[in-house]
């Protein structure tokens, strides 16, 4: 097993601070290193602060920061609502890398117990070489986190401190499941690689580099024309069935490439993703800077500072004037506070005691210390040592989340404008005569049928971070469709309609496409269950300055849950890759049935909760009927199971592949 790992934990209480006794958690987390960690922990260092971010701070870096770091850092205590509850505040400032599924893992691990699970809010990442978890302050709760996810941080870890990635995954992910103890993922029936062919796909053999266009004017799959009326039209679809693989290759083949962009840093640049490496246009710390509060000092060649001295000055964080220092002078100085000219080094308060006040008691007028062997530059930040000036702080291909972390960084550099990849902007339109506003107050008529589509697909897209334009809703008439079609292409990148993609006489939305629009439709059905009918395509538009270009327009099947799948599972990668995001798609998990689950002639994408069991092990739970016309099936979904096509059932305790639908980028 090689060397053990060094945990450290960290106790955020400020009853725990003045009475060590009244902490129970540090044994708890104690605990479970040793009884769930395969013996792959050493005893950890701890420590107990008071509820205050520079202290937690001033822990944690002094933990990470040095030349022997430590592996693994467990805060507990600090994470909920109440109003000195300051430990993410704390710890997200420090993190240089986000670690979003290690909170997904510990929250629904957690909400598996309690529905208070909610109000928590952890955060996790790794700092230099150190993993850093935030657990809940109730002995319970930390320990129950802590246990959903201790199989896995060994990994975590080593990669973390720099171990070499090919012989870490050496034997697969198989191989890392089995040394971990999750249990491997058993191989699946289905093809559909939805997560690895988006990532490297097409480019690497998989036989999609002379794909036949699915509309030539010539052929006989044409779509039918409106104006021949219904005993002329097609009775079976002209469009070939193709795999889904086949669809997401066309996806990625069609999908224009993203455009650089000059945005400033603001709000609206959270994710984004920046097209050209960003480099520091300032040192941080711009000048010397006390990392705590005391007394700067002026060091002797002895290092030996003994005795009572004047406090000649005062130093603030706030931007002031202050006389320069000489040997035997001390000036009190606040964290962050500049040192003052000639000042080598500062003695913490801790190490001070007060002697004597002014006379009317507000002021220091002489303090004492008593203190050997002090080096220069101790508790002092020198110019550069945050961030170099002209170093690189954010790489080309990074996303800026809105965690705050990179728009923080690249604002205390003083860069105010980047180049990014532009985020496409999206219109969603509905169609058929029987749709009617979700919210019209009156009852339903015979035939009528609320439009859920539309708010579904707004929000779905506003929740991934992109603009989303409401085109309405459009009659079963070519003329309206054509009109409402090329104003949505004047105002959005992206254009997705739901409905009237199937083989009735009122279905115009291909014949639309191809006769009026001179669009080319890439594939007209696809092999899956919800979302056969699902329509990829481009149509040449002029952009305001004169220029021709595509855009895509995506044409999902009506039914409610037909229309959220195929989005996430189809519109996503295309967004993705018209905003810079790679790999594209949803993040793929292998994942236990909790159920048996029956299989069908097509591959189905199941809606389900995952949730992650104390085991460590990702669960998955149906949702119930999946009917692509249940709306109900939707509800607390979060995933959707790749299902193999078959027959028969996927008895529980089977593993399967699912694409999470509410991971954070």
């Amino acid at each position: 097993m090689g060397e053990r790992l060094k945990p450290a934990v960290l106790v955020v209480s400020t009853t725990a601070a003045k009475d060590p006794s009244t902490d129970a958690s540090a044994s708890v987390l104690r605990g479970v290193l040793n009884d769930d960690g395969a013996g792959q922990w050493e005893a950890p260092v701890e420590a107990i602060v008071s509820d205050d971010v520079a202290q937690i701070q001033r822990q944690v870096t002094a933990w990470s920061d040095g030349p022997d770091p430590v592996n693994l850092i467990i805060t507990t205590g600090g994470t909920g609502f109440a109003v000195w509850d300051s430990t993410p505040e704390a710890i997200s400032p420090l993190l240089h890398k986000q670690a979003p599924g290690i909170v997904h893992g510990m929250l629904s691990a957690s909400l598996t117990v309690t529905p208070f699970a909610m109000m928590a809010r952890p955060v996790a990442g790794v700092r230099n070489k150190t993993v850093i978890i935030t657990l809940p302050g109730s002995p319970k709760g930390a320990k129950e986190n802590l246990q959903a996810i201790i199989k896995l941080l060994p990994h975590a870890c080593l990669q973390a401190a720099g171990a070499d990635s090919r012989s870490l995954h050496k034997g697969g992910v198989k191989k890392l499941e089995a040394d971990a103890g999750v249990g491997a993922a058993q191989p699946q029936a289905s093809a559909h690689h939805h997560h690895e062919h988006h990532h490297a796909g097409h480019h690497h053999g998989h036989g999609h580099g002379k794909l036949v266009r699915h509309t030539n004017p010539d052929a006989e799959h044409l779509s039918n024309d409106p104006r021949l009326g219904p005993t002329r039209r097609h009775r079976e679809s002209p469009y070939p069935m193709i795999a889904v693989d086949d669809a997401l290759a066309l996806i990625a083949d069609h999908t224009p490439s993203p455009e650089i962009v000059e945005m400033t840093v603001d709000e609206g640049i959270v994710g984004s993703v920046l097209a050209q490496d960003v480099k520091a246009r300032e040192n941080v710390p711009a000048f010397r800077a006390s990392i705590v509060d005391g007394y700067a000092v002026v060091v002797p060649s002895d290092g030996i500072i003994k005795g009572v001295f004047p406090v000649t000055g005062v130093s603030h964080a706030a931007p002031g004037q202050i006389g320069a220092l000489r040997e035997g002078q001390v000036a009190r100085i606040t964290t962050g506070a500049p040192l003052p000219p000639g000042a080598t080094s500062v003695i913490m308060v801790e190490d001070t005691i007060l002697k004597t006040m002014t006379a009317d008691g507000t002021e220091e007028k002489e303090i004492e210390i008593q203190a050997e062997n002090v080096k220069e530059g101790e508790n002092v930040r020198e110019v550069g040592s945050d961030i170099k000036q002209g170093s690189v702080i954010l790489s080309k291909g990074e996303q800026v989340s809105g965690v705050g972390g990179e728009i923080g960084l690249l604002a205390a550099v003083g860069v105010v404008q980047v180049m990014a990849y532009r985020k496409p902007v999206v219109g969603v339109l509905s169609t058929g005569d029987e749709i009617v506003d979700f919210h019209r107050r009156e009852d339903l008529r015979l035939g009528e049928v609320r439009d859920t589509n539309r708010i579904t697909l707004l929000s779905a897209i506003r929740s991934w971070g992109f603009e989303a334009i409401d085109l309405g809703i459009a009659r079963d008439k070519s003329s309206a469709l054509e009109e409402t079609l090329r104003d949505g292409l004047r105002k959005a990148d992206v254009l997705i309609t739901t409905g009237g993609v199937s083989m009735g006489e009122l279905d115009l939305l291909k014949p639309t496409i191809e006769r009026s629009l001179g669009g080319t439709i890439h594939f007209g059905r696809v092999a899956m269950k919800p979302g056969k009918p699902t329509t990829f395509a481009t149509v040449p538009v002029k952009d305001n300055l004169g220029r021709r270009l595509s855009k895509v327009v995506f044409s999902l099947p009506g039914n409610p849950a037909s229309a959220l799948v195929t989005f996430h599972l189809f519109v996503l990668p295309a967004l993705h890759k018209q905003s810079g995001v790679t790999p594209v798609g949803l993040p793929k998990v292998p994942v236990t049935l909790s159920d048996d689950f029956s299989l069908d002639a097509r591959p189905e994408y199941h809606r389900a909760v995952v949730s992650a069991g104390k085991d460590g092990v990702l669960y998955a739970q149906s949702t119930g009927g999946q009917r692509s016309s249940k709306v109900g099936s939707l509800k607390s979904a979060n995933a959707l199971l790749c299902m193999p096509s078959g027959k028969g059932r996927l008895e529980k305790g089977s593993k399967v592949d699912a694409l999470l639908m509410n991971f954070v980028r």
